[in-house]
């Protein structure tokens, strides 16, 4: 992976990140935003994955039902954010639409995706921190505006 931070101002920094072939993205995004003490921010992305897996989120068994893509796709779209989690850690929520060889989609929340040939990563900080907390009723995090 490799970053550059690419402008800074009243309290908020842009990055542009460039995962290399091999990195498992979701990981290595939330190892970054780790090692920059991210506790809000939005990103956007786009390159390419050999495999990955997005998740649907089924409401009434609060899972991810796993979607696996067990072949080389584009990454079209992927949309996140990064909040503090109840653990004090930056979480990242990112949903992908990724395109197949024949031109059909699959999408669903970023569950995990290895990187093939490269993922370009914009991350835009927001000057306060964003707090995401587990809401038992659900069974996922959410952002909570009041925390």
């Amino acid at each position: 992976m490799k970053s550059q931070l690419v402008a800074e101002s009243a309290g908020q920094r842009t990055f542009v990140v460039v995962l290399d072939p091999g990195e498992e993205a979701f990981a290595a995004l939330t190892a970054f935003a780790v090692d920059h003490d991210i506790g809000g921010a939005s990103l956007t992305a786009l390159g390419a994955f050999e495999r990955a897996t997005v998740g649907w989120f089924d409401i009434e068994e609060k899972t991810y039902r796993k979607i696996p893509v067990l072949e080389q796709c584009e990454v079209l779209s992927a949309v996140g954010d990064v909040a503090m989690g109840d653990d004090g850690k930056p979480s990242l929520h990112v949903h992908a639409v990724l395109g197949l060889r024949d031109g059909s989609t699959k999408g669903g929340h970023l569950l995990d995706g290895i990187v093939r040939p490269t993922l370009e990563v914009t991350l835009v900080e927001t000057p306060g921190h964003l707090r995401r907390r587990k809401r038992p009723e659900l069974g996922i995090a959410l952002i909570d505006l009041d925390a």
